[in-house]
């Protein structure tokens, strides 16, 4: 619709397309509730008052808030394809992403991202890109590919890309690589926001760090920390992923002086968590029974994203802003009745509507290279005591211990009964043979193995197991379907969900990979584990970014030395 007919119909002097009548209105400018009529030209709201249009539709007083958008998300982590991923969270009411293609550049580099971007072509979701800065994350671990600011500099200017993704290696801005200061100076003279990743930094480093211009953070874990980055200038995403939850440790630091600063992201959901809890909908809904005022809950989840990410057509009901609506009836169940995106009625109790298609026939290559006959998962004993990896559960971060061995045997075996199992990273990408060997204390398992290749963020191959011949099997399993994750015991594959994108995404919907997920957790279970879910907690204990012990496929790491460590002390 041209622009001249769209300010005619804003003025009252022609019929808008649809009227939503008798809606109370969240305000996100004004911070308050409205009662009144919304009129949508196109798919742009034309006015809020009393307008002629060609259908009108009575909400009967239901609340009308403006399109959820995520600030942070790896759509990867849902482990279903963008257009099943869009299926899946449209009803929701989120209708706008900022997407981190992290996880497949890992895999695929430049053909991962160009990938994605061409996965968005007709989704009815809008998905704009941050693009991976930390390709790979570190020098301590193998991954499909490195992004330097070369690779990155032909995406910058892109429709769909709005900002630099997570800067993940705070060391290598704080003091100065050159290829990271490269990266950041690419992004400022395109006059786009540097997303931050820099848990637990503080004083000076955090001066340094926020000196570059880098403007966000998503991995506060302390109201304390999340208020001096917001002093330090800094945007903060509360984050509430599947495992990595910061949204009740971080209410005490959004009050009015703040809220404005802040925003939500999901960043890592598995397919059950977005099913069971949902997606923004969630955070916002948790954040306003925990006592947040629900106008700001509603800030945090459109108009402050939309600002920061200088997505200026949305986030609000407001004239000229897209019309992406969602339509619910009381803040505290924000049980959602309908979503609108661009003035159109995409999704209705929950459901998608019928008519919107799912675009199909983008192709994408295999990406598992790993020589599983001569696997070596024995480790001989080279002293009395080692480190071991220690789970903190429904967190990301890792303790470390020391404990004693068994000098007796020539070999390491797992030990159930103290719950130190074996674990292993397998690189995957070039077929090197590297497999990095540790123990790791807080699965629980009794018997059998587990594995995936989702492990962040190079995602090599992880596996964890009671014994050898089990961990192998399941790798193996793994390596045959293209990726995946999956579950052996007593030499038999009890469970499995294959991931034929890159190994980390499978084309079925949601439903279909959240019932594989929940056969493979329950067999976890029965396996002994008792965390909700150790897959997601297996997934990031080869990300060594995050403190303090991790594993790679070059061996353990020491994330407070940034150095690789022996496993015997």
């Amino acid at each position: 619709m041209e622009l001249a007919k769209l300010i005619e119909i804003a003025r009252g002097a022609a019929q808008a397309d649809l009227l939503l009548a008798n809606a109370r209105i969240v305000e996100v400018f004004s911070g308050e509730i409205i009662s009144g009529h919304i009129a949508v030209a196109g798919a742009y709201i034309a006015g809020i008052g009393d307008y002629q249009a060609e259908r009108v539709i009575d909400l009967q007083n239901l609340l009308v808030a403006p399109g959820f958008i995520d600030s942070h998300v790896h759509i990867e982590s849902s482990m279903t394809c963008v257009s099943e991923f869009s299926r899946a969270i449209l009803p929701r009411g989120t209708t706008c992403v900022i997407a981190d293609p992290h996880e497949i550049a890992n895999v695929l580099g430049t053909n991962g991202i160009q990938y994605m971007l061409s996965s968005c072509a007709g989704q009815p979701l809008d998905i704009f890109y941050a693009l991976p800065s930390c390709v790979p994350a570190t020098d301590m671990e193998t991954s499909g590919a490195i992004l330097t600011t070369k690779d990155l500099k032909p995406f910058i200017d892109h429709k769909r890309v709005v900002a630099l993704a997570e800067m993940m290696n705070f060391p290598g801005v704080i003091y100065g690589d050159p290829e990271i200061l490269h990266k950041i100076d690419m992004t400022k003279t395109a006059r786009k926001p540097i997303d931050g990743h820099a848990p637990g930094l503080a004083d000076t480093e955090l001066n340094a760090y926020v000196f570059t211009g880098i403007a966000s953070d998503h991995e506060c874990t302390s109201a304390e920390e999340a208020l001096s980055k917001i002093k330090a200038g800094m945007h903060i995403m509360v984050r509430e992923g599947t495992t990595a939850r910061n949204l009740q440790a971080l209410m005490p630091a959004i009050k009015a002086s703040t809220a404005r600063r802040m925003m939500w992201c999901t960043d890592d959901r598995h397919p059950h968590t977005l099913e069971d809890e949902g997606h923004i909908d969630a955070i916002v809904r948790s954040a306003i029974q925990a006592g947040l005022e629900p106008v700001t809950a509603i800030q945090m989840a459109s108009i402050n994203p939309a600002e920061y990410f200088q997505l200026y057509d949305r986030g609000a009901i407001a004239p000229g802003r897209l019309a992406d609506l969602v339509v619910f009836s009381d803040f505290n169940a924000l049980d959602i009745k309908k979503v609108y995106r661009r003035g159109r009625l995409v999704a209705e109790d929950g459901v998608m509507r019928p008519e919107i298609q799912s675009p199909t026939g983008i192709k994408i290559s295999p990406s598992m290279n790993v020589d599983v006959d001569h696997l070596d998962f024995s480790i001989p004993v080279e002293g009395s005591h080692i480190r071991v990896i220690e789970i903190v559960p429904d967190q990301v971060v890792t303790g470390e211990r020391i404990e004693s061995i068994d000098t007796v045997a020539s070999a390491l075996k797992s030990d159930c009964k103290r719950d130190l199992l074996k674990i292993a990273v397998i690189e995957r990408h070039h077929n090197s043979g590297n497999i990095g060997k540790g123990f790791i204390k807080g699965l629980g398992l009794k018997q059998g193995a587990l594995a995936s290749s989702v492990a962040h963020d190079s995602h090599n191959i992880i596996v964890v197991g009671t014994n050898d011949e089990d961990m192998h099997m399941v790798v193996k399993a793994i390596v045959n379907t293209g990726g995946g994750l999956a579950a052996a015991c007593d030499g038999k594959i009890l469970a499995d969900l294959p991931l034929p994108v890159a190994g980390l995404m499978s084309m079925e919907p949601v439903h279909a990979v959240r019932q594989a997920m929940d056969d493979l957790l329950a067999v976890a279970q029965e396996m002994g584990s008792k965390l909700q879910d150790p897959f997601m907690t297996l997934s990031f204990m080869a990300l060594p970014v995050i403190p303090s012990l991790k594993i790679t496929d070059r061996g353990l790491v020491d994330v407070h030395q940034f150095k690789h460590v022996p496993l015997f002390v």
